[in-house]
């Protein structure tokens, strides 16, 4: 989530707070008003990406949520129970679902955000 919004706040540069501040905006309004409609497509990026990395989150859900049947089960647990009862078969379904899921959720990135593919210059 960080990376997405420091490069959308990077790229917003100075002028528009420079501008904010010649009308005489209070810094919440400043930030309400102009940093945060500017910085939307950080937000959404980091959105996506900080959910679908949550989804597929392994170790800490495994390790530290504990894998409590019917309460902390992700589908990351659910592939390597099967892996280990051997049924590679079910585990097989569950990945490949999981690899649609990140296409999916790229495809969402890319649509809802199109400066995301693109260059500064295009």
């Amino acid at each position: 989530m960080v990376q997405p919004l420091q490069n959308a706040f990077e790229a917003m540069g100075n002028r528009p707070l420079e501008v904010a501040a010649t009308l005489r905006a209070g810094p919440w309004d400043t930030f309400w008003s102009v940093v945060v409609p500017l910085a939307r497509p950080g937000f959404l990026s980091g959105s996506i990406l900080t959910f679908a990395h949550t989804v597929g989150e392994f170790g800490v859900v495994l390790m530290i949520g504990g894998n409590i049947p019917g309460q902390t089960r992700v589908v990351s647990v659910q592939i390597y129970d099967h892996v280990e009862a051997l049924e590679y078969s079910q585990g097989h379904w569950l990945s490949a679902c999981m690899l649609v899921f990140s296409f999916a959720a790229l495809l969402t990135l890319y649509t809802f955000n199109p400066q995301t593919g693109r260059s500064r210059e295009a």
